[in-house]
């Protein structure tokens, strides 16, 4: 798979995806470890992202429901790190907001990777321990990965610059890595610049690294702009690092980590790689997916073992899924919890705040909304339950509507374990339903019911013998 890249410039190097995206580690966020309060991370989100011809910022665009930042951010999470400053740019409250509560520090000007980083000096006035410097833009690099560079970073030899390298497939837009014959890196060469030689290498730099947080603002302060594009580049610090005597050193990622987004084809490149991993992940661990193509997950989706998920099945963010569930297809769930042995849909639609009991049924045509449906409850067709609690066992018959919104405010309905609620039945909030108690077909409730009583509230029926012959024969004649 091939993807555009960033313009190839000294410092910023262009980041594609590979085909195969198992290591895709966001699927699932990692444990959290031992808290690192040794380490801290500049996380890079000042682009505008202007091939996205988007009034977003690129890094708020989202892949499997969750913003590019809001990934990286996801990734660094369970290494407990002293601080996280976003570098972003001015006007970019929504991605303040979004990586709230972690600081932010701006950057005025698009003065390149060496000024964005600098910029976020303040911000870690004071810390001296090792510093990782990721970009908003590239969602999938493991926890994995960047603990590995951290404890690369703290190995004897004391490197000043870890840099985080790949072998893509197609090394054509991509700086190389250079190493010594002491394994050490040497030099990062862009592409344009490089001798044959060195475009024989198939390490390439990613442009993520690990740097000694003593060593980080002297070299940045060294770091010139006397390029063609007259910008600070943060591969630089590479070789002053080196003409300082200092080593520095390159771990290996799989190329599928170090995707960057630059476009909206790019993005949906990502959401297709980002899928493709989270259906095979579910599957390993023990849920079947009968048509997994066409089942979408979201990055925080938590399936449990032996659940049938049907085809056409859409997962929102905050979605968790107990053993032995069955959802048949056409569901759309988000917020929504999901007990063991539950059956719903097919055509189900789980709205945020939805908790559905252990064996109980969701069916066609069934909306819920902050409701929790006990365990064993069925609302099997048609019905719309919005902010209510329905006990276990009860039956919700087809066409049943909670009136929860009066055009101002959202209330309650409450519905007794062991009720039964004919079909067409309108509960008019705030209303309870008691245990066992039973409601007529077609009833408009707006008081409570008491437990085991029966509620009937429609107009009675009148008959009026032989007055549809004598209608019809009225009107006889006449044209329709």
């Amino acid at each position: 798979m091939a993807f555009s890249s960033r313009p190839v410039q000294q410092g910023v190097t262009p980041r594609r995806a590979a085909a195969d995206s198992g290591s895709l580690s966001n699927a699932d966020p990692a444990p959290r470890l031992m808290p690192d309060q040794h380490a801290a991370a500049i996380l890079l989100a000042a682009g505008k992202g202007t091939r996205m011809k988007s009034r977003l910022p690129k890094v708020m665009h989202r892949i499997a429901g969750r913003t590019l930042v809001g990934h990286v951010l996801a990734s660094l999470a369970p290494l407990g790190l002293a601080r996280a400053v976003v570098v972003i740019a001015p006007g970019m409250d929504d991605v303040a907001a979004e990586v709230a509560p972690h600081p932010t520090a701006f950057q005025t000007e698009q003065l390149g990777t060496g000024h964005a980083a600098r910029c976020a000096r303040g911000a870690l006035a004071g810390f001296q321990g090792d510093v990782l410097v990721v970009f908003g833009d590239t969602p999938f690099v493991a926890t994995e990965t960047f603990t590995r560079m951290l404890a690369r970073r703290r190995q004897a030899d004391n490197p000043a610059v870890v840099v985080l390298g790949m072998r893509p497939a197609d090394s054509s837009a991509y700086g190389r890595l250079v190493l010594g014959t002491d394994g050490m890196l040497q030099r990062i060469v862009e592409h344009k610049d490089a001798t044959e030689a060195e475009r024989a290498i198939g390490l390439c730099n990613s442009g993520v690294m690990a740097i000694d947080g003593a060593a980080l603002w002297p070299l940045l302060e060294r770091v010139g702009n006397d390029n063609a594009k007259g910008e600070y580049y943060l591969t630089d610090i590479v070789a002053l690092a080196r003409s300082d005597g200092r080593l520095c050193a390159v771990v290996e990622a799989p190329e599928a980590e170090l995707l960057g987004i630059n476009s909206r084809v790019e993005l949906a490149a990502a959401e297709k790689l980002f899928q493709d991993a989270m259906r095979r992940r579910v599957m390993e661990e023990g849920a079947t997916l009968i048509d997994p193509g066409s089942v979408f997950f979201a990055a925080d989706t938590r399936i449990g073992r032996d659940v049938v998920i049907g085809p056409n099945v859409q997962f929102g963010p905050g979605v968790e899924i107990a053993d032995e569930v069955e959802i048949l297809g056409f569901c759309h769930i988000v917020g929504a919890r999901i007990e063991k042995g539950a059956i719903v849909g097919p055509f189900a639609r789980l709205r945020p705040g939805s908790v559905i009991g252990e064996k109980a049924h969701v069916g066609n045509f069934v909306e819920l909304k902050k409701t929790e449906l006990g365990a064993g409850a069925k609302a099997n067709h048609l019905s719309y339950l919005g902010d209510a609690h329905i006990g276990t066992k009860a039956n919700i018959g087809a066409g049943t509507i909670t009136c929860n919104y009066d055009g101002f405010n959202k209330t309650r309905t409450t519905i007794g374990a062991g009720a039964f609620i004919g079909s067409d039945t309108s509960l008019v909030a705030p209303v309870t339903v008691g245990e066992g108690a039973i409601i007529g077909a077609g009833s408009v409730i707006t008081r409570d019911v008491a437990a085991d009583a029966l509620a009937i509230a429609r107009g009675e029926q009148v008959e009026k013998p032989g007055w549809a012959r004598r209608f019809r024969d009225k009107h006889k004649g006449k044209k329709d």
